[in-house]
């Protein structure tokens, strides 16, 4: 419990990076694989991840984000996606646990039907909302994944939503969340971290 506090404590928003350190692969596969285990509403697991990691489609990245010097001397910047047609894969999803016997026909068929009720009647913002809450949720694993493994991360939400999904060809069911680069800080830019709010100012307790 205590190196999970570590991680919480000491993971901050990085404003610049060291540059020319490459992510290995491996630290990328354990980090994912580990990031399957996040939760998702119905466990429809809605959340893509891109990842920039060439000079070239970090530059491409750096214009996307309107310049933004953090993305140029990141060792990878990341588009993170929401699905908002995720519930139509619920059938592959569930099919595994009809056929382990973890649900049987019947509660196969309830979930199914109020995954597809629920989506159906809150139409495309309803939709739209879910993939940016599941995305969320996954996000927030990932930077802390990213910090034990050493990685350093600045989540971020300002870029140019078209561009990203071109330079990545992101189909058009997926909506782009946050914009995250990862490296190693570089420590002349850090900072003290600011204020932040004692939990009685935003917890209420009834």
């Amino acid at each position: 419990m205590g190196e999970f506090l570590e991680v919480v404590r000491e993971r901050r928003s990085a404003n610049k990076f060291l540059k020319g350190i490459k992510v290995p692969r491996e630290d990328f596969e354990a980090i994912f694989n580990d990031l399957s285990q996040a939760p998702s509403c119905f466990n429809l697991q809605h959340t893509h991840y891109y990842v920039g990691e060439t000079e070239e489609t970090i530059k491409e990245l750096y214009e996307a984000s309107y310049k933004q010097y953090k993305v140029l001397t990141s060792s990878a910047t990341i588009i993170v996606t929401g699905d908002k047609k995720a519930f139509k894969d619920a059938s592959q999803i569930y099919e595994a646990s009809k056929f382990l016997k973890i649900i049987d026909d019947k509660e196969y068929d309830d979930i199914l039907n109020t995954i597809n009720e629920l989506h159906e009647s809150g139409g495309a913002s309803f939709q739209h909302d879910e993939a940016i809450r599941n995305a969320s949720i996954s996000s927030m694993l990932f930077l802390l994944l990213a910090k034990d493994k050493g990685w350093d991360t600045c989540p971020m939400i300002y870029f140019d939503s078209e561009k990203v999904k071109n330079i990545f060809d992101i189909p058009e069911n997926e909506v782009p969340v946050l914009m995250i680069t990862m490296g190693k800080m570089d420590t002349t830019s850090f900072k003290v971290r600011g204020y932040r709010k004692p939990y009685n100012e935003y917890v209420k307790f009834k």
